[in-house]
């Protein structure tokens, strides 16, 4: 049975127990060195429910109760009569700050999404300022079975909870279930390499459900695979495939993390060429471990730069050198965007002054790591469908590195490599077949785990964009109770529709693609860059984060990462007509048909993308247009929008 905190009790062995006993139990379960802050702390808060639980005559209590996906832990829970109450105390507060407010609703919502025994109990957040004056009577009010945070003090807490039961009926309640409920944590890729970084393990942050596959696994199956590499001095290379938001990027950072912390001679690094992603994990992590360890940020970003790197930084570095690498574990993310030969060559040759370079992007990267003699393990993480911009080789160009140069490697592949959006190419059966090539099912990860109340967002969005909209209504019919999706030809409404359904720190925003260019007439500009670490870290109060929506990120700035609830902002550039899709890209004054394949195929993947980056749920703007101005006249957008209800959307509710 999982630990999931510190101490528990029922409220009468509870009060049984004196502070030195219950103290001691903390003291022996808490992980980091026990200061007098928290040691005092503690004693006030077991003051404190002492005297205000004194008056309930059952129920059951948890002190420092693990929040997984948030890598934190709410200072205690109270179970009563079926009614779960999150406690988060402020320790000579005189007053609710709005950071504790968001704080335990997080913990609430938490334990409400990701845990099992919770998600059908009413759930009730509250933050306890000790200092503060009696707070006057506050009506409950209930969100999806979770009440807006309440506020007490240190003398009218007990009150607070004895008043909440008896207005709320639960049903029937079984602490022991409860306890041995399975936790379900999906966190988001920045929460979950916080949490790898500082702890060096998935256990807390993984999936244990038997719908999703444990990217434990996944971690596993690649351990294993570099323990016989290096036992057996062979050079190896293994692709780890999935649908978006299957989990692969944090896979790839667990085995950075973990092969970094326990194996330090080979100096595992996890490197991506997502510009957005490697700068917001930077910031994130850098963030973090300066106010974990009271360190300064730049010497916490120097250490986190060394962890994760710009695989065009590492490229170049290595580029004209016959360096062997340091590196014996590199982990390649979104290895499917690495650039074809014509796009490499010309890059290195007029932007690096390298006239000779006359690699593809893939082949090299192996070329540098066959630099070793001994052995080598090289992970490749790779999305279907996630090519989005000139030159982006996809997952053919690697095996053709392979078969071509690297015939002397080992290659461990999954069999879903011959799926279409994988390969796209003839090759794939073939080389699945020759003799250095192994086979293993656990290097696919084939369910989302970013759209958590939904699982199959992901096959909805491929159904609805290979036109295939009896289908695409289908998965919808399955989705829309848990993922609300909607569609709208206004854009006011659905910004007030994520405002009003976001809670805690739930973060929502704008998204588009980088070719909607006459989205501007409704106040989106795309060629206005975001700066992708502070519209996804920064709070509220920060006109530039994607809170304010005011600006937008595209497909280049969300990729590998994402947002509980999103716009979705749609222009004439993938527009349907005629029963199909349409290709377009504005030049100067006019849209230009796109006949290319692999433009329309990036084109086609940029909406896969931002129609992939919400968890929660999201809203899909289609404008009106305007019968006055012939770039965007309404038969440009309308037959989209009725595409879309189509594909099983309903509309958007909103008041004039």
């Amino acid at each position: 049975m999982p630990v999931r905190s510190y101490f528990d009790a029922d409220i009468s062995t509870f009060a049984e127990a004196s502070d030195e006993q219950v103290l001691g139990v903390l003291a022996l379960r808490h992980a980091h060195a026990l200061d007098l802050d928290q040691k005092s702390a503690w004693l006030a808060q077991l003051a404190i429910l002492r005297h205000q639980l004194s008056r309930l005559s059952t129920g059951h209590l948890f002190l420092e109760f693990t929040i997984p996906r948030m890598g934190k832990r709410a200072d205690a829970v109270l179970i009563k009569d079926g009614i779960i109450f999150v406690l988060e105390f402020k320790v000579g507060a005189d007053r609710f700050d709005a950071y504790a407010i968001e704080q335990v609703e997080d913990y609430a919502l938490d334990l409400r999404s990701f845990h099992e025994g919770s998600y059908h109990f009413p759930i009730v957040p509250i933050v306890v300022a000790t200092k503060a004056r009696e707070v006057i009577s506050q009506p409950v009010e209930w969100v999806d079975n979770v009440a807006r945070p309440l506020r007490a003090t240190a003398s009218d807490l007990g009150q607070l909870i004895l008043a909440t039961v008896a207005e709320k009926r639960a049903a029937s309640f079984s602490i022991a279930e409860w306890i041995a409920a399975g936790y379900r944590p999906t966190p988001t890729i920045i929460e979950a390499a916080r949490v790898l970084y500082e702890t060096h393990g998935v256990d807390d942050i993984s999936r244990s459900d038997a719908g999703a596959r444990n990217l434990k696994d996944t971690a596993d199956c690649i351990g294993r695979i570099i323990e016989h590499s290096k036992r057996n001095r062979r050079k190896s290379i293994c692709f780890v495939t999935g649908v978006p938001g299957a989990g692969k990027t944090l896979a790839g950072l667990n085995i950075a993390t973990q092969r970094a912390e326990g194996h330090v001679d080979e100096h595992a690094v996890f490197l991506s060429g997502n510009g957005p992603l490697v700068a917001v994990l930077r910031e994130a992590l850098s963030r973090d471990q300066a106010a974990r360890q009271g360190i300064s940020k730049s010497a916490a970003e120097r250490k986190v730069r060394s962890f994760v790197q710009n695989i065009h930084h590492f490229r170049d570095h290595y580029v004209g050198e016959a360096e062997v690498p340091v590196e014996k574990v590199t982990v390649f993310d979104e290895a499917q965007r690495a650039w074809t030969r014509e796009q490499a060559s010309k890059f290195m040759q007029q932007k690096r002054g390298h006239h000779g370079f006359d690699m593809s992007e893939p082949e090299f990267l192996i070329s540098v790591m066959n630099r070793h003699n001994d052995w080598c393990t090289v992970v490749c993480l790779i999305g279907g469908g996630q090519e989005i911009n000139t030159g982006e080789a996809g997952l053919p160009e690697w095996l053709e590195a392979l078969g071509r140069s690297y015939a002397n490697w080992d290659v461990y592949i999954s069999q879903r490599v011959t799926d279409p959006d994988f390969s796209g190419a003839a090759n794939a059966e073939r080389f699945l077949a020759l003799p250095h090539v192994s086979q293993q099912n656990a290097l696919h990860l084939d369910v989302s785990m970013r759209s958590f109340r939904a699982e199959d967002v992901s096959a909805f969005v491929s159904r609805t964009l290979d036109n295939h909209p009896e289908q695409a209504r289908i998965y919808a019919e399955k989705i829309l109770s848990r993922y609300p999706i909607y569609v709208t030809r206004d854009l006011e409404p659905a910004k007030k529709w994520l405002r009003n359904t976001a809670r805690g720190s739930e973060r929502f925003g704008l998204v588009a693609s980088s070719g909607a260019y006459r989205l501007r007439p409704e106040g989106i500009q795309m060629k206005s860059a975001i700066d992708p670490p502070v519209w996804f870290l920064n709070d509220r109060a920060d006109v530039r984060s994607s809170y304010y929506l005011e600006e937008v990120a595209s497909e280049f700035d969300v990729q590998g990462l994402e947002l509980d609830w999103t716009v979705v902002c749609w222009d004439a550039d993938y527009r349907y007509q005629g029963r199909e899709w349409k290709h377009f890209a504005f030049k100067g004054t006019k849209w230009q048909a796109v006949n290319d394949a692999a433009r329309r195929r990036y084109q086609r993947n940029a909406y896969r993308v931002i129609l992939t980056r919400a968890r929660q749920g999201m809203v899909i703007f289609v404008p009106r247009g305007d019968d006055n101005d012939p770039t965007r006249p309404p038969s440009f957008y309308d037959e989209t929008f009725e595409y879309l209800q189509k594909c099983g959307i309903p509309l958007l509710q909103h008041r004039s």
